[in-house]
């Protein structure tokens, strides 16, 4: 039986199920990724509420597990050697998950680094700029007089669901028929700005057909309908 007692997270997020990986996050973009990534891969885990409304993000046994303060984060109780592996970043989840389970990320080299790539793109630009957006629209930020920040994003976020739709031009999923750790990575971003953002009108969504079309394929898989939910917040 596997011990994770000496993870200082297991404290105040026991494990009922410590053969299984943990996972401590909630059912925002980033969260929703790696929640994905669990679903398509079929990895046994069991899910954690880290509550933002009480700063769970901030206890010391959440810092314990990521000094960033950030969901998601995940133990795997059988990491490398057979030992438990604490990790967190999204990006980095993702790419140990399609590593175990041999899924979601081409071997090919060439195919492998054009989808780290955009798995790239996606955490350097589209979630950042998004984020900032959604901020700067719907958040505390609407009400600074100063617009430029807000026109800043607004922008820049556009320009990015551009390049995402022109690469989808032709295409089922970013790096062409497969559906792969790109996807997972970019689609609940997209997901997010036309949907708790509000932020469709103001980005010329719609006018994205590739996009729109491609959050909707995404959207269909019964993986990414059960990960939106995941930890539920119930």
């Amino acid at each position: 039986m596997t011990d994770l007692s000496d993870f200082e997270i297991s404290r105040k997020w026991p494990a009922k199920h410590a053969d299984r990986i943990q996972l401590y996050s909630l059912p925002t973009p980033n969260g929703i990724k790696v929640s994905a990534m669990l679903e398509e891969t079929g990895l046994p885990y069991e899910p954690h509420v880290v509550d933002f409304g009480s700063n769970d993000q901030l206890s010391p046994e959440f810092l314990s597990l990521n000094p960033n303060n950030k969901i998601p984060a995940i133990i795997d109780p059988h990491g490398p050697g057979g030992e438990p592996l604490p990790l967190w970043e999204s990006g980095a989840i993702l790419i140990y998950l399609a590593e175990k389970s041999g899924k979601f990320l081409p071997q090919e080299p060439a195919r492998r680094a054009e989808t780290l790539q955009w798995l790239m793109w996606q955490m350097g630009g589209f979630g950042p700029m998004a984020g900032q957006l959604g901020f700067f629209h719907k958040f505390a930020g609407r009400d600074y007089e100063d617009r430029r920040p807000f026109e800043r994003y607004r922008d820049e976020t556009k320009r990015l669901l551009g390049v995402l739709d022109r690469q989808l031009d032709g295409r089922d999923f970013i790096m062409g028929s497969d559906y792969t750790v790109a996807d997972m990575a970019c689609w609940p971003w997209a997901r997010n700005l036309n949907g708790f953002y509000e932020a469709g009108e103001v980005t010329d969504f719609a006018s994205h057909t590739n996009v729109v079309r491609w959050v909707d394929t995404c959207m269909s898989r019964p993986a990414s309908q059960k990960a939106v939910n995941i930890p539920s917040r119930d």
